[in-house]
């Protein structure tokens, strides 16, 4: 690569030169943050390039490969740091628009989109490409469209898209369309019997949640149900207690904490007189005459 990008000019000299520490760095040294360095600092070199003039088609053909294999080798660079959400906006800086990516480029996108289940980020970017007329006349049209039709648009569940797509294509003859559109009815069918399962295991677990909450409310009522009684048991039987008694000897123990001292022999006679009204009003709670008759 090296002696080939002597025989370039300088500028396309020096991104050639540029993408080989990319490739190096992305291989040998697994470097990934340095290779996407190299990788733009080579595509700034190469700027926006000029007009098709006979004089300038050898180097805007050189410049515009070693462009393109500056952008592959950055895409797997970005792919092995985790920053395939970058992707694309980061080879669109380069080319701008959409219908401007070549072929490569687009291919490495919609594997790349695909293999992380975010085929979504390829859909108008594939379509754009793929509608624009000076892109029919490459080679590489047919297998992209093949591409974007496999992993793009049938994943999405474009069915009707991807029919017109193939009906419209002239790259394809009559036994190529109806190949795929044999293809796409197939995985119709499967995006049918998907949805259909998908329904019934959520109807199935819509049936076990209500279960569920049928016997957690059950159990809830039960709770509330015994709660009650014992409330009302409680109520009826706090309603037999001598009120007398407890003011009494609550007021008692008022005077014995707080005002009374427990080391003075006088008052040992107060303490046991609330030990004494303590022990009548326990056998008045709990007396047979208290409890509650036990129903048959």
């Amino acid at each position: 690569m090296r002696s080939e990008a002597l025989a370039w000019p300088p500028v396309s000299a020096q991104a050639a030169s540029l993408l080989e520490e990319a490739a190096d760095l992305l291989v040998l040294h697994r470097d990934f943050a340095a290779a996407v360095e190299r990788c733009e600092a080579g595509c700034d070199s190469l700027g926006p390039g000029s007009g098709p003039g006979p004089e300038r088609c050898l180097f805007i053909t050189s410049s515009a490969e070693v462009k393109c294999s500056l952008c592959v080798v950055g895409i797997q660079a970005l792919a092995e740091m985790n920053r395939w959400r970058e992707v694309l906006s980061w080879v669109l800086q380069y080319y701008h628009v959409p219908e401007h990516l070549p072929p490569k480029v687009l291919e490495l996108c919609i594997l790349l989109y695909s293999k992380v289940r975010e085929p979504q980020v390829m859909l108008e970017v594939g379509s754009s490409w793929l509608r624009d007329q000076t892109n029919k006349s490459l080679p590489e049209y047919g297998s992209l469209l093949e591409l974007y039709l496999l992993h793009v648009l049938l994943p999405l569940g474009r069915f009707e898209g991807a029919e017109e797509l193939v009906r419209g294509c002239d790259v394809f003859d009559s036994e190529q369309q109806l190949a795929f559109l044999g293809t796409i009815c197939e995985s119709r069918c499967q995006w049918t019997q998907r949805e259909e399962m998908h329904l019934a295991a959520e109807e199935q677990q819509d049936a076990a949640t209500e279960s569920v909450l049928g016997a957690l409310s059950q159990k809830l009522l039960t709770m509330l149900t015994l709660l009650r009684r014992a409330l009302r048991s409680m109520s009826s039987h706090f309603y037999l207690l001598p009120y007398k008694k407890m003011l009494l000897a609550t007021f008692l123990l008022y005077l014995v904490v707080v005002r009374l001292d427990p080391a003075s022999p006088t008052s040992l006679p107060f303490i046991y007189k609330l030990v004494q009204l303590f022990r009548q009003a326990w056998a008045a709670v709990f007396s047979p005459i208290h409890r509650r008759p036990i129903q048959d």
